[in-house]
Order: structure tokens, then sequence, then C-alpha cells
């Protein structure tokens, strides 16, 4: 291995090796768990679209209007529980048309 692939492939273990350790690979969501119910509903409102963890297992995506569904998909409201109510109403789901004419 040339002195130049060494120095390569240590800068890229050492770069590699810096983002595990700060978490810039592998970020959690945020929990609707640890956030009181209006909490959840702005961070909804001000991204637009955000992938939020729900349970100790469970994550949805919620959506703030139908400009972050495809064309066939409609808005369903969700609810999700926060650390002050069993269900809050977060936002929404994108739910895909159940009576599209190509799924005759």
């Amino acid at each position: 291995m040339s002195v130049r692939r060494f120095a390569i492939a240590v800068t890229v273990s050492t770069v590699f090796t810096a983002a595990l350790a700060s978490g810039a690979l592998a970020q959690g969501r945020p929990s609707t768990l640890a956030m009181s119910c209006a909490q959840a509903k702005a961070l909804v409102t001000q991204s637009g679209a955000v992938v939020l963890t729900t349970g100790p297992y469970t994550f949805d995506r919620f959506v703030r209007d139908r400009s972050f569904c495809t064309p066939d998909e409609n808005l369903e409201p969700t609810w999700a529980p926060t650390r002050d109510a069993a269900q809050c109403l977060v936002g929404h789901r994108c739910e895909r048309t159940r009576d599209r004419v190509f799924d005759r």
C-alpha cells in the first residue's frame, strides 16, 4: 500500500470514527412522550412533515397539510401520546386513497 493510500485510509477512518462518536450518523427521532401536546403540535406545524417516536417501538410520520402528501393520498387526523395527554391530535397522516380507478 502506498503512503498516499495509507494516509487517505487513515483520514477516512478518523472522520468516520468522529462522526460515529458525535452521533452525526445515527441521531434519534424526537419523541412525543417527551413533549407536551402543544410542543408536539408546534413541531409538526413548524416542520411541515416530521417522523416522531410515539412509543418504545413505534413511530409515525406526521404532516401539517396535504402539500406533504402524494396526489393519491388524503389527510387523516392522527393522535399520539404526549407527556401531558394520552391522546393528542398532533397532526395528520397521509393515507392512500382506496377508491382509485387503477386499483379496481
